[in-house]
């Protein structure tokens, strides 16, 4: 039994990879790839935040502003690059991150000296600062006018499938990193600031050092992800790339699946942004979509404050320890048992 425990999670994970990597042979159909790339790509986002909110605790609302800087950052380098059409622009994105990461780091410097409702204000502040100045920068972003991007040389039902292996990789990218963190010294560090900062410096911890190089990680991973989108949509806009409904759909996804967990946002963004695609093309126009969201997120706080991941840890841990099929029940916890919710999930 042990034994099934522990391998079924890797079957699963190799089931759903082959899945992620045979889709657009198995579904061609370029209006589900569509959803996929923008499936992928939230997995991503939702990831790579969670890195940083999750992980430490501290919640950014303005992660958007970096995932514009990416989409900014490649279109920019494409023009004054010369780089036409076709898998050439990809070879930038790596350097859209870099790019963000190294942005972001005196911003995180100045934020991460605040804590709690103060590093939220901030984070937004920072947001709408970003927009604005690609508003009227119009030098160098073209302003309100937006970025035009090369359109790609492939067409026709072939057309979003590069870009799907292409968040598909970042995505992947993402979740590799995020479970690098937090099995990594560094990673225990972030999780102990998260419980309690103060006692974490106390101990040894370097706090605003891991603070910062999460932020920075972070914002790289998602600055990557805004530049396979810029190139996707071929056009950069100040309100598309830097939306305060970006940075939101992120805290949400991560939220839903569980905050500070390694499969919660995946999960949180394979449930949510299918059903929010599907929304916003029926319901469009009369932006009802919005109106799912706020659903989601008080479905969230009222039912599942930890999210599912967590929740259903939980009640599988009780379940085990009330004893399954063919066990007989265990006593009840005592009162120093430690309780569920002190379990971190996976």
């Amino acid at each position: 039994m042990n034994a099934a425990r522990r391998f079924a999670p890797r079957v699963a994970l190799l089931l759903v990879a082959i899945v992620a990597i045979l889709l657009p042979v198995l579904e061609p159909n370029p209006a589900s790839i569509n959803v996929a790339v923008f499936t992928m790509m939230y997995v991503g986002l939702a990831s790579a935040w969670n890195i940083m909110g999750g992980y430490t605790g501290y919640i950014s609302l303005g992660h958007a502003g970096f995932f514009g800087l990416g989409a900014y950052t490649l279109g920019l380098g494409v023009a004054h690059l010369g780089i036409g059409p076709g898998y050439g622009p990809f070879a930038l994105v790596p350097l859209a991150g870099l790019l963000t990461g190294l942005f972001a780091l005196p911003i995180g410097w100045i934020a991460l000296r605040t804590r709690a409702a103060t590093f939220v204000i901030v984070t937004i502040a920072v947001m709408f600062m970003l927009q604005l100045a690609a508003m009227n920068l119009i030098g160098l972003t073209g302003g309100t006018g937006g970025l035009s991007l090369p359109v790609p040389r492939w067409s026709g039902d072939f057309y979003n499938t590069p870009f799907y292996y292409a968040m598909l990789i970042l995505a992947s990218l993402t979740i590799a990193v995020s479970w690098w963190i937090r099995r990594s010294k560094f990673g225990l560090g972030l999780l102990a600031i998260r419980d309690d900062e103060d006692k974490a410096m106390a101990v040894g911890v370097p706090t605003r050092q891991f603070k910062l190089a999460a932020f920075v990680i972070s914002a790289a991973l998602v600055g990557m992800i805004g530049g396979v989108y810029a190139y996707y949509v071929t056009y950069v806009y100040p309100e598309f790339v830097i939306d305060p409904l970006t940075g939101i759909s992120m805290v949400l996804m991560a939220f839903l699946g569980g905050l500070g967990t390694l499969t919660g946002p995946v999960l949180g963004a394979l449930l949510v942004e299918p059903a929010q695609l599907s929304l916003a093309y029926n319901f469009g126009a009369s932006r009802l979509y919005l109106v799912f969201y706020s659903g989601v997120f008080l479905v969230v706080i009222l039912l599942l404050p930890r999210g599912i991941v967590p929740s259903v840890r939980d009640l599988t841990i009780g379940w085990w320890t009330r004893g399954g099929p063919g066990r007989a029940a265990g006593p009840s916890p005592g009162p120093s048992t430690p309780a569920p919710g002190n379990v971190v999930a996976p």
